[in-house]
């Protein structure tokens, strides 16, 4: 099994690229693949709750339904701890399934092989 690793930057501002990012996730989950999402910069803000409740965009299924099918399908949701630090997100604002990491979580999984794919 093959470790997918999707880096997702962008919430608000580019509801299609966060919708997205989820989408090839659900694939990837539903071909049997171990499937981590990693969100930075802008894009923490969507595993904090409520966040992405009304977000959907053109074409998509909305964002909050994608995410939950992502994290009860096995997905792990990993937020950028560098970048929810300086917009004072903590682990309990964030929605069940999502965790903060470290740096060095991200770059051991890719050392172990993870493929990585930028959206």
């Amino acid at each position: 099994m093959a470790h997918i690793l999707i880096h997702n930057t962008h919430g608000k501002d580019n509801i299609e690229r966060a919708s997205l990012s989820f989408v090839v996730a659900n694939t990837a989950l539903s071909s049997s693949q171990r499937t981590t999402i990693l969100l930075t910069i802008e894009g923490v803000w969507i595993a904090t709750k409520g966040y992405a409740d009304s977000l959907q965009a053109n074409g998509f299924a909305p964002l909050s339904d994608l995410m939950q099918q992502f994290v009860s399908s096995g997905g792990e949701l990993w937020v950028c701890g560098a970048c929810a630090k300086p917009r004072n997100i903590t682990q309990e604002q964030l929605i069940d399934g999502a965790t903060i990491i470290g740096a060095a979580t991200a770059v051991e999984a890719l050392v172990n092989g993870a493929q990585s794919l930028s959206l």
